[in-house]
């Protein structure tokens, strides 16, 4: 009779090879077929597998804490940048963000009545917002973290298939992957800056017990600085890669057989709900073409809902499409989900409870 292969007498320093190995395999190959989340779910797959083969590794919360922080910078700086932004269809750009939303909370409410998941998971697994984000915030309200990070990512993967071909029917085309610079010129003193930032703002929420403060005091604060010319924010590519990992392992290592085979039951309502929500993505985007004269590629990529960087890549060498029209609507989606994500899953959540 074969036993199971397993890592639970391994030493420590051979399960954190065995996953620093995986991860880097698995994000190479992704990376390969131009996944853009590919940094984040490849140790994320790398910890359940390790999980299951029962290689215990701890992630320091430190290292954690961190990466949330870095993660905040990330988004301040995006926020600093829409803040600077001219748009002359705000009504039309706020309307479809929070229908997105709205579709989004709907089809999480209904997937929650299910039963099939715990608590808001499957609010925050079917949140149309950054994957990464949804993930951790996830964890501070009380949902299952590790199952919100496969419906997350489980989308992401669903949308960058049907992104791609749905814009080259359209006429768009995707660009060739390229070099990536990892070590490029880092200037110190905004890195310092930046450090400081993402250091003092999970300190600064922990101490203050702020549910997801550990990544909105660095976002809120960065916006703020980097709007107003105070800093500029520093945040090299091995640096982020690093911050990815550490969420991706913080999900994926948390994993038990007995939660894959609870998920593996849900899978056909979470495929359902998934679907339903990109359908209802393309359907607000024929109103866009039809009523507020958007071109199709712009609509499309504007309203699909797996996240600005799949947008980003596919209209940065599209010809005769809205980059700023595309990425101001994908921002702003975005914001609405982290601003409003935590009070639309407590008043679902309680709605539900009533029922």
């Amino acid at each position: 009779m074969i036993r199971q292969f397993s890592l639970a007498r391994q030493t420590v320093p051979v399960r954190w090879g065995a996953l620093l190995v995986l991860s880097l395999a698995l994000a190479a190959l992704l990376n390969l077929v131009r996944l853009p989340a590919a940094l984040l779910v490849g140790p994320m797959i790398a910890g359940i597998i390790i999980a299951t083969l029962e290689g215990s590794v701890d992630i320091p919360e430190p290292a954690f804490s961190l990466a949330q922080g870095l993660l905040g910078c990330l988004i301040g700086g995006v926020l600093a940048r829409l803040l600077g932004t001219e748009a002359a269809d705000w009504g039309v750009l706020i309307a479809g963000a929070l229908s997105v939303v709205v579709f989004s909370s709907v089809l999480g409410w209904l997937l929650s009545r299910t039963g099939l998941l715990p608590g808001t998971t499957a609010l925050w697994g079917m949140s149309a917002g950054g994957a990464s984000v949804m993930t951790v915030m996830s964890e501070e309200y009380g949902a299952d973290s590790r199952i919100v990070g496969l419906m997350q990512y489980l989308r992401v993967v669903i949308v960058v298939m049907i992104a791609s071909t749905g814009a080259r029917l359209l006429g768009a085309t995707v660009p060739p992957a390229h070099a990536v610079q990892w070590f490029g010129p880092i200037h110190w003193g905004p890195f310092a800056a930046t450090l400081a930032l993402a250091i003092a703002g999970p300190f600064i929420g922990h101490r203050l017990k702020l549910r997801g403060g550990a990544m909105l005091l660095p976002m809120a604060i960065g916006a703020a600085l980097v709007h107003f010319h105070v800093m500029t924010l520093e945040l090299p590519r091995w640096l982020m890669a690093l911050a990815y990992a550490s969420i991706g392992w913080r999900v994926g290592l948390r994993f038990t057989v007995k939660l894959l085979l609870q998920t593996a039951r849900a899978l056909p309502q979470i495929l359902l709900c998934t679907f339903t929500l990109i359908a209802a993505c393309g359907g607000l985007a024929v109103l866009l073409v039809k009523f507020a004269g958007v071109d199709p590629i712009t609509a499309w990529l504007a309203t699909n809902p797996g996240g600005a960087d799949t947008a980003a890549i596919i209209a940065s060498t599209s010809q005769n499409v809205d980059a700023g029209f595309i990425m101001t609507m994908q921002t702003l989606r975005f914001l609405s989900v982290v601003l409003f994500g935590p009070m639309i899953a407590k008043l679902l959540s309680n709605h539900k409870g009533a029922a």
